[in-house]
């Protein structure tokens, strides 16, 4: 009989759960349909936890307290998606329930596991029931409720454990969208891999970690009639926050307004985010107001909607994942303008611009790369568009040529992209949507010259839109203000700067200041694009 357990073993059974669900990672991740069908809960989950384990083998004694730390501040760190913070929470509330142990016997394990539920319950908003939250409530529940003193933990768990499936089965009649797909909550699964995997630690048979995973023969039905009508708020946004003036509470209470599926969570002077919203731009600025933020991620929900479809092998009744819809493939310099890029969806990037033209055989390799009915190409510069309609010809796929000169029109294009719509009738829109936006590049010039009745000299600022140079002179700032004058019309709305690798943050940030000041009535963004060559990239709408 073990009625009490050392903080040696309590580490390696929440080892043997992160490996249990690290194995079984793709199986949860195939049962990810609700609210937004992105197939990445098992992955989230198990980079959640894999974070808390490397945290955990920093620590190297049996301290139960040092340990729950440990998994506290890993796994508040590495929390990815929904998902992935709730289980941070559920991890923090267990560390703190456990503070100050010696050892754990079954009640001390029933109350952290009721702490746990609590702790993530707080976190979120508005808990939607038949999710991975329910599990756990239930199961802290009944988790007290079933505790006794003298009682085995073995039995215990293991009691614990069928409550949690007996729980995750019931998820469906929670939940219409796993209904009506016929799965169980992808989150309740990922928990109860951990929980399986800490009773098989106690057990003697501690789970070792699988490279790649386990495969699971499993038979799982996904609706694949799928629609982004139900999308109120479009982009996905993620950030954590390092700020010593406000607490996740505070926060919390801030970002009700920005839209849903709000998650906050914090501890000691970090602040994990996580939020629903139609403009990232402003909650990130909000979180700027109260410190730094050390990570940043933004996906735009409706792009990646049907990005993954489950369906069923006539031969081997696996899950598979099927051709997409639509793929896309654009070309870009500077990390921040890819990082753009693959916020809207995009999936392969091609290094490259001016100087650094891509291939016919750049542009077959990537559209050979990617699994998708009708793959559009942004080629984002003029003189790659003709490699990209090269390709188009050589390839037998469906391949969409969006003719777009530079950034600032491959993302207006974007913006109009509509998952449910033909590709005839994306392209259409895309298209007519590269007419909707002015562009402008300053950079230096290489040589003397006179174009456009400007006198340019060898090293000068120069303001260049439409294929025309517009400006020049000695000075970055003028030069690009100037450009901006010359852009702007009655009917513009945003200015958006991109600045380069060679443009510092606190010259660009005075520069929207001043541009802020100066056209009162137009909104101005600014965004870190980290190109070569161009101090900023430009667009007016």
């Amino acid at each position: 009989m073990i009625q009490c357990i050392d903080g040696n073993k309590f580490r390696d059974m929440f080892v043997s759960g992160a490996n249990n669900l690290q194995n079984n990672k793709d199986l949860v991740d195939k049962l990810n349909v609700f609210p937004v069908p992105d197939g990445d809960t098992g992955t989230n989950m198990s980079l959640t936890i894999s974070y808390a384990i490397k945290e955990l083998s920093k620590v190297n004694n049996d301290n139960i307290t040092d340990i729950g730390k440990a998994l506290s501040k890993g796994s508040l760190m590495g929390a990815r998606g929904n998902s992935g913070v709730i289980l941070s929470q559920i991890i923090r509330g267990i560390a703190k329930s456990i503070e100050g142990k010696e050892s754990l016997n079954v009640n001390d394990l029933a109350l952290a596991l009721k702490n746990g539920s609590d702790t993530a319950y707080k976190a979120v908003i508005k808990p939607i029931e038949g999710t991975i939250l329910t599990v756990i409530r239930e199961t802290g529940e009944y988790a007290v409720k079933t505790s006794t003193e003298d009682m085995d933990m073995i039995e215990f768990l293991e009691l614990v454990v069928k409550k949690a499936n007996e729980s995750l089965d019931k998820t469906p009649e929670l939940l219409k969208a796993l209904k009506e797909a016929g799965v169980v909550d992808s989150g309740g699964k990922g928990l109860v891999l951990i929980l399986e995997g800490m009773l098989s630690s106690l057990k003697g048979n501690s789970i070792d970690s699988i490279a790649g995973g386990v495969s699971n023969n499993v038979e799982v039905k996904v609706e694949q009639n799928i629609s982004t009508e139900d999308i109120k708020f479009q982009y996905c946004t993620e950030f954590i926050l390092e700020s010593d003036k406000v607490d996740d509470l505070v926060i919390r209470e801030k970002f009700m307004k920005f839209g849903d599926s709000l998650a906050v969570v914090g501890d000691e002077g970090v602040i994990k985010v996580h939020v629903h919203t139609n403009d990232p731009g402003l909650a990130l600025q909000e979180a700027l107001r109260y410190g730094q933020l050390l990570t940043i991620k933004i996906e735009n929900m409706k792009l990646q909607h049907e990005n993954i479809v489950l369906s069923e092998s006539e031969q081997t009744k696996e899950v598979q994942v099927e051709e997409k819809e639509y793929g896309f493939i654009a070309t870009s310099m500077g990390e921040g303008l890819a990082q753009i890029f693959k916020d809207f969806g995009v999936d392969h990037i091609i290094e490259g611009g001016q100087t650094m033209n891509p291939s016919t055989e750049d542009f077959m390799k990537a559209i050979e790369s990617l699994h998708a009915r009708n793959i559009i190409i942004l080629p984002n510069n003029s003189n790659i568009i003709m490699a990209a309609n090269q390709a188009k010809e050589l390839s037998d796929k469906n391949i969409i040529v969006i003719p777009t000169k530079n950034v600032a029109q491959a993302f207006a294009s974007l913006v109009t992209f509509d998952g449910d719509a033909t590709a005839e009738e994306n392209e259409a829109n895309m298209v007519e949507a590269l007419s909707t936006v002015k562009s402008g590049q300053v950079t230096y010039a290489v040589r003397d010259t006179v174009i456009n009745d400007i006198e340019v000299k060898e090293g000068n600022i120069i303001g260049l839109a439409e294929g025309k140079l517009l400006a020049a002179g000695e000075e970055v700032n003028e030069i690009t203000t100037d450009l901006i004058e010359k852009l702007v019309d009655e009917d513009s709305a945003i200015i958006t700067l991109f600045y380069g690798e060679d443009t510092s943050k606190e010259d660009a940030e005075a520069l929207a200041s001043d541009l802020e000041e100066k056209f009162e009535d137009i909104d101005v963004e600014l965004h870190y694009g980290g190109q070569p060559l161009y101090y900023y990239l430009i667009s007016v709408e």
